[in-house]
């Protein structure tokens, strides 16, 4: 039915609409592809069914070298064009919603999609999808010489896996400290080589005549492999030989010791700034410099809580605030059920003291939260007068705006279905949403929201925010 009191016509209404429904699309299609391991529950089983693909061509590889799966070459064959046509639509899909990056979003939309594309996973990507481009121009005698090329599809793993990533990091972080190691035993197999060479080749003329030939054996005997082909016949090459070996464990302990201490600390500074980055987006604490933040990240507790049970009760005293760290949580305010998800927090003004919950949270997954006691914060208000100070005067600020424990800004951006990866991708804090937004909403969480200014203009897109809103029912729930 037309509104009379709208001033375009049909044609105009239905571009307008239609140029919302694509603007949806892409940002719908961005939280899929990008987004599942932030949390992003869709996008968690975009990446599942991916990955499953990963797998599964990497499995078809070795099974068609296996004479007796012959008779199913067929499949196999059916399989890769299936899996390579998903791989290329995957790739065109990531292509299409590269400017909806924050890094890129300065970007024109070309400029943006091309800086994209030469990003090592997409490179990653790109690889994977080039044997069933190549599959269309050769032969499927010719197309088998590109194994390791569809094997390369393998590497697609590390988009999904934050500690594979980790692990690149952290051996691209040490590099010169690995390759200093490197360069050391490479130094100890060329003095063992030498030292065989001298020694031995007169009676191994064969196997130890040059030193280019005892290279092998002290490659293998530095390595601790030790392959039994070539060994030392005189008490002074069996004296050398038995000091390369003592000096092979230490040897490559070095780059493993490198590794693995570089691992740790990559794993720790992801999780710390995880911890850091949700403690930030509190309100109470977003006018807190990055020290005094750390410093109550530092007081986080862990608290584990299975699917079904009550973590708060509406109208018991507020002693303590949560962040989500993984799993869901659901809120009931009456009739209105909030999902929280990783990334999520509740309770903030519980802190202030003096409070009754005032909704009943329950876990609907299995959960992992962190847990900021009162008692905890206070201690550390004592220890840190500027900590105080600054925490203070949001609490003077806020103290008579809300009679419970959750503030505007939880119930607002948990409405909204927020990702906590939207929530960093915005440009201020939060979101203006005013009552007349969600009505049934805050009416259900017992919060009157104050008068906003008008919206923004819209986003890079030329989107408006009318079409945010539309848009609100579409996202995923808030994590």
């Amino acid at each position: 039915m037309t509104d009379p009191a709208d001033p375009r016509a049909p044609g105009e209404k239905q571009a307008g609409t239609g140029h919302r429904r694509f603007i949806r699309l892409r940002k719908r299609l961005y939280r899929w592809l990008e987004l599942g391991s932030a949390g992003d529950p869709e996008g968690r089983w975009v990446d599942r069914f991916l990955i499953l693909l990963v797998l599964l061509a990497v499995l078809l590889v070795a099974l068609e070298t296996v004479p007796s799966f012959s008779e199913w070459d067929g499949v196999f064959d059916l399989c890769e064009i299936v899996i390579g046509a998903t791989f290329l639509i995957e790739y065109v899909a990531r292509l299409w919603v590269a400017d909806l990056h924050p890094p890129l979003r300065r970007y024109s939309k070309a400029g943006a999609r091309l800086r994209y594309a030469l990003q090592p996973s997409a490179i990653i990507d790109l690889l994977a999808v080039m044997p069933f481009l190549l599959a269309l121009t050769f032969t499927a005698a010719d197309f088998k010489i590109l194994v390791f090329l569809r094997l390369a599809r393998f590497f697609k793993l590390a988009r999904y896996s934050p500690a594979l990533r980790s692990l690149t990091n952290a051996v691209f972080a040490e590099r010169h400290a690995i390759g200093a190691s490197l360069i050391i035993i490479f130094g100890v197999v060329m003095l063992a080589a030498t030292g065989m060479y001298i020694v031995e080749r007169e009676v191994q003329p064969e196997a130890l005549g040059t030193i280019p030939a005892a290279m092998w054996w002290a490659l293998t005997t530095v390595t601790t492999v030790g392959y039994g082909d070539v060994v030392p016949v005189t008490p002074s090459g069996k004296l050398i030989g038995g000091l390369v070996m003592l000096l092979g464990y230490g040897l490559f302990a070095l780059p493993v010791g490198i590794v693995a201490t570089a691992f740790a600390r990559e794993i720790h500074s992801r999780d710390f700034a995880v911890t850091w980055g949700m403690v930030a987006r509190v309100p109470l604490f977003q006018d807190l410099k990055a020290a005094e933040i750390a410093e109550i990240a530092k007081l986080l507790r862990a608290q584990s809580v299975s699917s079904g049970d009550v973590v708060t009760r509406k109208g018991d005293p507020a002693s303590s605030m949560y962040f989500i760290a993984s799993g869901a949580v659901e809120a009931s305010f009456g009739d209105t059920r909030l999902r929280l998800e990783e990334g999520a927090f509740f309770g903030e003004l519980a802190i202030l003291g003096d409070r009754r919950r005032t909704a009943t949270v329950t876990a609907i997954a299995d959960a992992q939260l962190l847990v900021l006691d009162t008692h905890d914060l206070h201690a550390l208000m004592r220890r840190k007068p500027a900590v105080a100070r600054n925490i203070l005067e949001e609490v003077s600020r806020r103290q008579e705006m809300f009679d419970g424990d959750l503030s505007e800004e939880e119930v607002a951006a948990a409405a909204e279905g927020e990702t906590a990866v939207d929530v960093a991708l915005r440009e201020s804090a939060f979101a203006d949403l005013t009552a007349a937004n969600a009505p049934d909403l805050f009416t259900g969480a017992g919060i009157d929201l104050p008068e906003t200014g008008s919206p923004d203009e819209g986003d890079d897109d030329g989107e408006s925010e009318t079409a945010e809103d539309d848009d609100a029912s579409d996202r995923p729930d808030r994590s």
